[in-house]
């Protein structure tokens, strides 16, 4: 192929930058053009192609967030949209594309390659909730970020001997919750995988903690499991203590990426090209043991990825 193009899409990822230039240059290495869409499918369908010089992606690496920008398209989820996309990408030349982002970024990505367009997806999401691979770009930069909050509420926990509840993203996977939760030694981890049954089975030990000394408790809370506010209340009227509640929200998505991260986006981005370069289309790109693989799109979103219960068990035990 003379010329590929990359976009990324749906919620940002710290690391997408990353990705971007990784695609740039080993396309460019490889003797490819790269143009670059701005704002995902939607920049496709407006025609807001740009070339990427192997300068376009200097000093990227740094950001969080994604150069390129993203955005949800409605159009581009009908056939029609999708047929639009290939007529632009054969307007500018580009005979096939990466995509960086998350499951309905690589539902679109599928669509074009059953029309017959070759494209390659790079997983890049904080849930963490893509199959074919053991992480995605984002996810430890959004545990990483989570981990310092817990750390630093924690310190105001102790002091004033306090009950916290920490919400985190997550509606339909417990990921970031239970690794950041684990890493920060939180008391109670709930995850959209594993409700408690009762109210009690939250409360009960909260109220054996104390009645033996202990200062303070730390719930994380994902929020497809449960919305904060309620656990907080819940909490409060069971165990008569005073619960505070922080909600991270969007701050969870946003930050300078880990070195993870960005070896992560770097050798996943790198993989993808050769992919494409190689006419092996339909394919999202993963690390699994630590070795780059890939697996077919439908593969990566067709079925959860499947939380590691064995893990939340252990936090459990350690929080004891």
């Amino acid at each position: 192929m003379h010329r590929i193009g990359v976009l990324t899409s749906g919620g940002d990822a710290p690391g997408m930058n990353a990705a971007v230039r990784a695609v740039t240059r080993m396309a460019i290495h490889s003797g490819s053009e790269v143009v670059g869409y701005e704002h995902g499918y939607q920049g496709v369908l407006e025609g807001k192609g740009k070339i990427l010089k192997l300068g376009s992606v200097g000093g990227i690496i740094d950001d969080g967030g994604t150069f390129l920008g993203t955005a949800r398209c409605g159009e581009f989820r009908e056939v029609a949209g999708k047929k639009k996309a290939i007529k632009q990408f054969e307007k500018d030349g580009v005979e096939g594309l990466i995509v960086i982002g998350g499951d309905g970024s690589l539902r679109g990505a599928q669509g074009l390659f059953d029309l017959g367009f070759p494209v390659v997806g790079v997983p890049a999401t904080i849930d963490n909730d893509i199959c074919g691979t053991d992480y995605s770009i984002g996810f430890d930069t959004a545990v990483n970020t989570v981990l310092d909050v817990i750390s630093k509420i924690r310190d105001t926990a102790s002091a004033h001997e306090r009950v916290f509840v920490i919400e985190t993203m997550g509606r339909t996977s417990g990921w970031i919750a239970l690794y950041a939760g684990l890493a920060g030694g939180a008391d109670f981890i709930l995850v959209p995988e594993n409700v408690p049954e009762t109210i009690e089975d939250l409360t009960d030990p909260i109220i054996r903690g104390h009645e033996r000394g202990k200062q303070h408790s730390v719930i994380v809370v994902a929020e497809g499991a449960a919305s904060g506010m309620d656990v907080a209340e819940r909490v409060q009227e069971k165990v008569g203590r005073e619960v505070k509640l922080s909600v991270l929200g969007h701050m969870q998505r946003g930050g300078a990426p880990t070195a993870f991260d960005r070896i992560l986006a770097s050798r996943l981005g790198a993989h993808a090209v050769e992919l494409l370069l190689a006419n092996r289309g339909g394919m999202s790109v993963g690390l699994v043991g630590n070795k780059v693989s890939a697996c077919w799109f439908t593969e990566a979103y067709s079925h959860g990825k499947e939380l590691d219960l064995e893990i939340l068990e252990l936090a459990g035990i350690l929080a004891l």
